[in-house]
């Protein structure tokens, strides 16, 4: 599944969780946790529980993100919200204790629905420096993570540091969860940019969350999509080098050669690897047939 952008919704507001699809994020995320206060907890999980069943999301992927377990929220938000399967469940304050928790939740709860054993998956939502420091057996401890996010906001308060615009207190981090997630073949997304009026500088960020090796940002308001979007969707010359590429590639191996260059440089498999990943993804936003 591509996930270029992941769009956060208030779980408590009727009128976005109708219109979610029409954003255009490759996801949306439904909250249950910042942006919802703590008297609509039970408001809100009555609303998603109402869009679930009346709206179609279509290929949108529908992610709820529920309380941390530290609160008294994030048993019954795992309880009501997993019955009505939804593609997956955002863990927020990712832990391995928690993952673990969450596993066994899911596994109890889709035995007693009668659906498949693990079609509820997850993404972890890094954001302690603890999470930081034990991503990678996170991620270990369910098959279900298809992703992890970074929550560069709490993760500074818990640092004791300012957020600031190049977001250079988040290098370590990202560069950790980026190495997991790669290491683990799963997506690594990318912490919102938060001012939401600077699209100069979420186009900047994005480019470099990008050159970091994240597949993917997380967003906070719908207005972000297009520019994330653009960052994450091959250029009309990188589909040219891919397929010429995988033209080189054919006549190679026609001609019994298993080595081969492009242009004087040498193709080898991670390069060949990186091509078919750019036709890939042309494909599913629809850019080549």
């Amino acid at each position: 599944m591509l996930r270029r952008s992941m769009l956060f919704m208030p779980g408590n507001n009727p009128g976005m969780l109708q219109t979610a699809e029409v954003f255009g994020s490759d996801s949306v995320i439904l909250d249950l946790e910042d942006a919802v206060s703590l008297g609509e907890k039970d408001a809100a999980r009555i609303l998603i529980k109402g869009a679930l069943k009346t709206f179609n999301y279509g290929t949108t992927e529908v992610v709820i993100r529920i309380n941390p377990f530290s609160t008294p929220y994030a048993l019954e938000d795992i309880d009501v919200m997993a019955r009505l399967k939804p593609n997956a469940i955002l863990l927020p304050k990712a832990t391995p204790e928690d993952m673990k928790q969450l596993d066994e939740m899911l596994t109890r709860i889709e035995k007693e629905e009668g659906f498949e054993e693990g079609i509820i998956r997850i993404h972890a939502l890094v954001e302690t420096t603890y999470g930081v420091e034990t991503v990678y057996e996170t991620i270990q401890m369910s098959n279900r993570v298809d992703s992890v996010c970074l929550g560069g906001e709490d993760l500074a308060a818990d640092l004791g540091v300012a957020r600031t615009k190049d977001s250079e207190e988040l290098f370590y981090a990202r560069t950790k969860v980026v190495n997991a997630c790669k290491a683990l073949k799963i997506d690594a997304i990318d912490t919102p940019f938060t001012d939401t009026n600077d699209e100069a500088g979420l186009l900047a960020d994005t480019i470099h969350a990008k050159k970091l090796g994240f597949t993917g940002k997380l967003s906070i308001n719908p207005r972000q999509i297009n520019t994330i979007h653009k960052v994450y969707s091959p250029t009309a010359d990188e589909i040219s080098w891919a397929n010429r590429v995988m033209y080189a590639k054919d006549e190679a191996e026609k001609e019994g050669l298993g080595v081969f260059s492009l242009d004087g440089k040498m193709i080898d498999a991670p390069i060949i690897s990186r091509a078919m990943n750019t036709l890939n993804t042309a494909r599913v936003i629809g850019l080549i047939k």
